[in-house]
């Protein structure tokens, strides 16, 4: 009779908790559903930044990197 009681309340108590997960989650989901103008307009954005992140790369000129890069790094030795 002991093992029955402790099966049920062991029962009843997961049934509770599960049911308090379930209705968390339920009022804060982790994930967000956009309506279609939305997701557009997101799109939208991203396409246009890669763009703009495209043109850079093009305009970045390597070279002219490397040598500001050594003379700071030669700053920085002469620093310390």
């Amino acid at each position: 009779m002991n093992v029955l009681l402790v099966v049920l309340l062991v029962s009843v108590l997961l049934n509770i908790i599960i049911g308090m997960l379930y209705f968390s989650a339920k009022r804060n989901p982790y994930y967000v559903v956009y309506d279609e103008e939305t997701k557009s307009q997101l799109k939208r954005r991203v396409l246009h930044l890669k763009e703009d992140l495209e043109s850079e790369l093009e305009e970045f000129d390597v070279s002219e990197w490397e040598k500001q890069l050594e003379k700071s790094l030669e700053e920085e030795i002469k620093g310390i």
